[in-house]
């Protein structure tokens, strides 16, 4: 599931509808801080990132707070389980 601003969004292909429906094609990522903690007996894991999000043709640079719940596969890769994504006006 996706949070988006509020907006909860589940299935890979409504959020890759909601992803490509942003009025915006470029974006720019600063990362200033992750932080990750391990989740429950099954190894998944949380991460926690904030920063600032730079759009093509904007003057000013938005914050970002997002938090991703990672869970492993036995193929030993990670999928994200839990995604919310916020961006931080005040």
């Amino acid at each position: 599931m996706l949070t988006f601003e509020g907006q909860k969004i589940q299935g890979s292909q409504n959020i890759v509808a909601k992803l490509s429906s942003l009025p915006f094609q470029q974006c720019q990522h600063s990362i200033t801080t992750v932080d990750c903690q391990p989740s429950g007996p099954a190894g998944g894991m949380l991460v926690f990132v904030s920063g600032n999000l730079q759009l093509a043709g904007e003057q000013h640079a938005l914050k970002f707070s997002q938090m991703f719940h990672l869970m492993p596969t036995p193929q030993g890769t990670f999928y994200v389980l839990n995604d919310i994504f916020r961006l931080n006006y005040a």
